[in-house]
């Protein structure tokens, strides 16, 4: 069952005679559970004709570099066999993703594109909605309450965003019927970018390069729910109480794969739910409620990522104490070659430059002490963004702005008044060293070259 609520039209244009229905897939990357493809299939079958999947890459995605573009094309690569194994073509091109779209749109009856709720997504979609000449659908997959469904403003905190949802999640927590298309598409022709050989491909891309790939998480869904099957076995029961120790392993793992929509929401939410589990409660607030919380924060407020977008009272109290004395001032260089006086902050870039996933705790002090050691919490702000959007495989998407935002006083309270830190949420060592061995978690991350 896919909700109409999920489905929007992108302009007013009426179903022409074309060759074939087109799904533009752009962020949900991914051949199961995807409600935008299960749509365009079902409205393929209607019109007795066939489905093909388009998918563009941009050499100019903000932000994006090697380490990025590695992970989605390993999951692109498994789309693609994924498709085939259903009869369904997938056209590749080295594009900009809405010119392609509107390409092909000409010869297309009907088409059909995923959700994404940055600027430049919003950008893509409204001018292929434009200048398409068949009507063009949006269907939301990536959440499990849409945003507007869930609230009509930006909300001010978990709190008062989880009442609404709640109420919703009945409606939405169904599982997703998957369809073969009743004709094949695979005969037919078009010109495409190879990606089977995921090293060749990125050889022609144009794109930053300054960050290599990583060797600690590939790309994929098969890749995401080997991780989400390890969790619910051993690690879902004791997350409420263990999540939090970076020295043990007890996270999900999910981010990057939700990052590139390879594993859908809904999937994750319905086996967790399945479980029974103990940890089920506190997983699911972070998944539903805090995931969606972001999405809801990037939708409403066109300056997600800008120190401009925090609210008032932060913003106010920060400016307030930036001219207190700093102990410690360290330039983005130190920052990034993990060059400061604490061990604990130097081990979690370390482990973020590694890797590309930092542990969700780590990154909550990480944050605050860019704060602390900045001249200004503008100059903090752009510092923090940054190193999270270049590093972090789950950076670049609202969960990634929604979590540097945080550290500045985004859907948090005011705490005590201190200085630099006015009345935003202030952390420091003694509160890793009650919470886990931070020791230990140096140790760890000492072991990475």
């Amino acid at each position: 069952m896919i909700q109409k609520e999920r489905i929007r039209p992108l302009n007013r244009k009426s179903v022409r005679k074309g060759k074939y229905v087109l799904y533009w897939m752009q962020a949900s990357q991914r051949a199961e559970y995807n409600h935008a493809l299960e749509y365009a299939i079902s409205q393929a079958d209607e019109l007795h004709q066939p489905i093909i999947v388009f998918f563009g890459i941009t050499d100019h995605f903000p932000e994006g570099n090697e380490r990025h573009y590695v992970f989605m094309l390993e999951g692109l690569r498994e789309v693609k066999q994924s498709l085939e194994k259903r009869g369904i073509r997938m056209v590749i091109r080295h594009q900009s993703p809405e010119l392609g779209a509107v390409q092909l749109g000409k010869n297309a009856s009907l088409a059909v594109v995923d959700r994404g709720y940055l600027r430049i997504q919003k950008y893509w979609r409204d001018y292929a909605g434009k200048r398409m000449g068949c009507p063009l659908f949006q269907v939301e997959s990536d959440v499990i309450v849409p945003v507007e469904e869930a609230s009509a403003k930006e909300e001010y905190a978990a709190a008062t965003l989880r009442r609404k949802i709640n109420k919703k999640l009945k409606h939405f927590l169904i599982p997703l019927k998957q369809k073969d298309p009743l004709i094949d598409s695979l005969s037919l022709d078009f010109d495409s970018f190879n990606i089977d050989d995921v090293e060749k491909a990125m050889a022609k891309l144009r794109i930053d390069r300054s960050v290599q790939k990583v060797n600690y998480f590939h790309g994929g869904t098969i890749e995401a729910q080997n991780h989400l099957q390890t969790f619910l076995e051993s690690k879902l029961d004791r997350f409420p109480e263990l999540r939090n120790d970076p020295t043990l392993n007890y996270l999900s793992q999910m981010s990057p794969y939700l990052h590139f929509g390879q594993i859908s929401p809904l999937l994750i939410a319905l086996q967790v739910l399945k479980t029974k589990s103990p940890g089920a409660e506190a997983f699911l607030e972070e998944l539903i409620v805090r995931r969606e919380l972001s999405m809801n924060f990037v939708f409403y407020n066109e300056q997600y990522d800008s120190f401009e977008g925090l609210p008032e009272w932060a913003k106010r109290s920060l400016r307030t104490h930036q001219k207190n004395r700093r102990s410690s001032l360290y330039s983005l260089a130190a920052l990034e070659m993990a060059k400061t006086h604490d061990p604990f902050w130097n081990a979690a870039q370390k482990e973020m430059v590694v890797k590309g996933k930092m542990h969700g705790y780590m990154r909550m002090y990480w944050g605050k002490k860019i704060l602390e050691w900045s001249q200004t919490p503008e100059e903090a702000f752009r510092k923090a963004l940054y190193l999270n959007n270049k590093y972090e495989l789950d950076g670049r998407d609202p969960n990634g702005f929604t979590g540097v935002a945080w550290c500045f006083g985004k859907h948090d309270r005011p705490w005590g008044e201190r200085p630099i830190f006015g009345h935003v949420r202030y952390m420091n060592d003694k509160g890793l060293k009650r919470k886990f061995d931070a020791e230990e978690y140096v140790r760890m991350m000492g072991q990475f070259k």
